[in-house]
């Protein structure tokens, strides 16, 4: 057993090295990152550590604190070894879940000191008062961000769950640990490029992206998707779905048991979707403008072509509802009624509030994320941003993996939401600065300062029915920035509810699957916590909740429509072409 354990260590080691070696080659040649501080942490540690020396008071107490809470956890330590205390509960934090980290006195040593240490330094720098609040909070995520780099149970010395399981495989779960950390490197050509699920596990429109149907219109910038009907006859008024295109639509029909699509279509409603085109240097230049005119609008006239309806019914999920916002302003402003009701899935139009993404949209970083577009020839590589996205979650998103696939040794899980996360997409470049500059930079939505199609927007001009829906633990577009958004169209007929979970599981979730709850309350008064204090919560989705508005302002029932037979001649079927194309 010793022979096999040193020499699958060696294996393990020598495979590391070997990985490390081969990505340092690959990356040589490579030209030297744009910005050793890409993200402007330094300026923003600086001052607040500058405002911590200013008040030695301050600092002494916070040491003098950091002793105390040391001197307790020492003392209870004592005392359970001696058999005074108890020892302590599970912990509920994810990263500590092995019984051992509670049931040995060294991890559970190690495990609260490093809580105790953890703690301090975040409310050390929280407790900072004289700093520009946004340098604060960048400050405060970055700290977040090192902190969790650091725990005990990211390293293979100090998990006792990956130490369980170098004994039991006799090092065999640190040779493939050491593999899986060698196949991502390789994957990410000398980057490291950590694996979420096992992705060969899945093919879009294979065992993903399955609904059937039709598309129906394919141009240089969307394919438009119609779905086969699942009943007999269906709303007379067809429902047209604008996905973001930061990420593929697919994640409206992953699997049929979660299929938003599917859902849709089996309640009688005529399902388009927009399946926006994985832009490449051609489309450097597309904009706002060119994504209402050759997106939105062609999208809306196509679907009143082949539907034969005089108008539809829209969504617009995350980003593709920040623009369909500006759409409707721009349709209310030139009389265009095409839109009878539109509903928004996570959308933002108040961007006053709208979290830590605002940490990744000052001027350094628009900057350096601008030259970095440059170089790639006028778009965002899709794993960009899925770097960004994975940053606001790292210990779900990063060291979970991390830890899981590398000192575990465990194969990635076959996760359908996982993959789609990582399918990204590319960004062009006049589009994206355009959306971070106007809408976080300057909140230009709610203040007057945008314009889209030769049209300044004004928000308060849409009347017509809309229907938000927010996530409570929306990390992306958070709970309280959607409400702000909901107020921002002050002269429209709003209904909001707020969904349990985050950005995705809060807005994909079935009825079918009897989870998590939503909140609903037809007032919205002035603040969230307002509205929330006078919601009524109920079990399960909010999918029926928002079908029943939807039905009545879908119109009548007519025949169902079969996307071959309509007007548009059939290009392909669903889910097209666009939708497979890899960043």
């Amino acid at each position: 057993m010793l022979e096999t354990l040193s020499l699958n260590l060696a294996k393990a080691a020598m495979t590391a090295q070997t990985a490390i070696a081969e990505a340092a080659l690959s990356q040589a040649d490579r030209p030297a990152a744009l910005s050793p501080d890409p993200f402007n942490v330094g300026p923003a540690m600086t001052s607040v550590m500058s405002s911590l020396a200013s008040r030695p008071d301050r600092l002494f107490s916070a040491q003098a604190d950091l002793f105390n809470r040391y001197m307790d956890l020492w003392a209870s330590s004592a005392r359970r070894a001696a058999g005074e205390e108890p020892a302590a509960e599970p912990s509920k934090d994810k990263r500590f879940k092995d019984p051992a980290w509670s049931e040995n006195p060294m991890f559970d040593v190690m495990r609260q000191s490093y809580l105790v240490t953890a703690d301090w330094m975040n409310g050390l720098v929280s407790s900072v008062e004289d700093v520009d609040p946004r340098t604060k909070r960048r400050a405060e995520f970055f700290t977040k961000l090192l902190t969790d780099a650091f725990s005990p149970s990211n390293f293979l010395a100090s998990n006792p769950a990956a130490l369980k399981a170098l004994a039991e495989s006799n090092g065999e779960s640190l040779v493939k640990g050491m593999q899986n950390f060698a196949a991502d490197l390789e994957r990410g050509q000398g980057k490291l490029k950590i694996s979420q699920a096992d992705y060969g596990k899945f093919e879009v429109g294979v065992n993903v992206a399955t609904a059937p149907g039709q598309v129906v219109w394919r141009d240089d910038l969307f394919e438009l998707l119609q779905y086969d009907p699942a009943t007999e006859t269906q709303h007379e008024i067809p429902l047209l779905i604008f996905p973001p295109w930061i990420n593929k639509f697919y994640i409206l029909d992953l699997q049929p048991e979660n299929s938003m699509i599917r859902w849709l279509s089996a309640q009688g409603f005529t399902v388009f979707v927009c399946s926006w085109v994985n832009p490449d240097r051609d489309k450097a230049g597309y904009g706002f403008d060119d994504y209402l005119q050759k997106g939105v609008y062609r999208a809306i006239e196509k679907v009143l072509e082949q539907s034969g309806a005089k108008s539809v019914n829209t969504v617009g999920y995350c980003i593709g509802g920040t623009l369909m916002g500006a759409a409707l302003a721009h349709m209310a402003a030139n009389k265009d009624a095409r839109v009878s009701a539109n509903t928004f899935f996570a959308a933002q139009h108040d961007f006053a509030e709208a979290g830590d993404l605002l940490l990744f949209t000052d001027d350094h970083w628009l900057n350096e994320i601008e030259q970095q577009m440059d170089a790639a020839g006028g778009v965002l590589p899709g794993a960009a941003m899925a770097e960004t996205f994975n940053a606001l979650r790292a210990n779900d998103l990063i060291w979970s993996f991390f830890v899981s696939n590398y000192l575990m040794g465990k194969a990635p899980a076959a996760f359908d939401l996982l993959f789609w996360n990582a399918d990204q997409t590319r960004m062009p470049k006049a589009l994206h600065m355009d959306y971070l500059r106007s809408m976080y930079g300057r909140n230009a939505l709610t203040q007057g300062d945008f314009s889209i199609g030769g049209q300044a927007i004004d928000l308060s001009k849409v009347t017509i029915p809309l229907y938000f829906q927010a996530s409570r633990d929306d990390h992306i577009a958070p709970m309280n920035s959607v409400y702000r958004s909901a107020r921002a169209f002050p002269n429209a007929d709003v209904t909001l509810t707020l969904a349990g979970s985050g950005h995705i599981a809060g807005v994909v979730n079935p009825p079918s699957a009897n989870k998590y709850q939503h909140w609903i309350n037809p007032a919205l008064p002035a603040t969230l916590a307002e509205w929330q204090a006078q919601a009524e919560e109920h079990p399960g989705s909010w999918w029926n909740h928002w079908a029943a508005w939807l039905r009545e302002r879908s119109g009548g029932q007519v025949p169902a429509r079969d996307p071959k037979t309509g007007p548009l001649t059939p290009v392909e079927p669903a889910p097209g072409a666009y939708v497979k194309v890899k960043s």
